[in-house]
């Protein structure tokens, strides 16, 4: 099976399982919610590996670990129960946090650090008020979620530095855990639809910093290889072949 067909598959199993997932939670099917969820960092994985060849960028590398983290982060929590669970689920997607932004630190001079300092504030807007509205009712869970947030806004904020689809993936994702922050200890916050709004932007997140990746390891593979012979600089635009809907970047 050649390596576009096989992300191709792995791309429509991901979609398969994201909406069977959604509709799961508007059903309330928890059963089918919870083995549907699990099963999202996974897919995305296999889809990333397929569609990246050997040797494979470190960014890629680091993505992998993000999505090994977040499946941990998904799946484990889900063996305990009150704060136990939650601080399971932290520690799991701190780590996964802590992979993105050791993959994308690597795209720093492109980020909005370099590029347009000034966009930092809003950044930095958002983690303050974060903080402070879970603040009054964070009790014990203050620091590691102080931590994380603090984690989270870095990732999306190094995320830019992988162009525009980096940039959203990167700030969808920091939407999607500042909704679960703000249910847990925000009193009377009452979202619509909040476990939908939770997960469509969770799985979309993940999705675009992972065609990000791929797009921008395939860029840096062009790149990096000479301009002759002309048979390695083929070899190296077919390095990487694009990742669900990205499409191949021209010679």
């Amino acid at each position: 099976m050649g390596s576009s067909v096989a992300v191709r598959c792995w791309g429509a199993a991901w979609l398969v399982v994201v909406a069977t997932h959604l509709g799961a939670l508007a059903a309330h099917a928890a059963t089918l919610a919870d083995v549907t969820q699990c099963l999202l960092a996974p897919l995305l994985a296999a889809a990333l590996v397929a569609a990246t060849r050997w040797p494979r960028t470190a960014a890629v590398r680091w993505a992998l670990a993000g999505l090994g983290a977040s499946f941990l982060g998904d799946a484990a929590p889900r063996l305990l129960a009150g704060d136990g669970a939650f601080l399971v689920m932290v520690a799991c997607f701190l780590l996964a946090q802590v992979a993105y932004v050791v993959a994308f630190a690597r795209y720093a001079r492109r980020s909005v650090l370099r590029t347009r300092p000034v966009v930092l504030v809003a950044y930095g807007a958002v983690l303050a008020v974060l903080v402070g509205l879970c603040a009054p009712h964070a009790g014990a869970l203050l620091v590691p979620v102080a931590v994380y947030a603090g984690v989270l806004t870095a990732m999306a904020v190094l995320a830019t530095g992988l162009g525009p689809v980096g940039a959203v993936g990167g700030a969808v994702f920091l939407v999607s855990d500042a909704l679960i922050a703000l249910a847990r200890f925000v009193p009377g916050w009452d979202l619509p639809g909040q476990d939908l709004a939770v997960m469509a932007t969770y799985a979309a997140g993940q999705c675009l910093l992972a065609v990000a990746v791929a797009r921008t390891g395939r860029r840096r593979a062009v790149t990096a290889v000479p301009a002759r012979p002309a048979e390695r600089r083929v070899a190296a635009l077919d390095n990487v072949v694009p990742l669900v809907v990205a499409p191949r970047v021209p010679a």
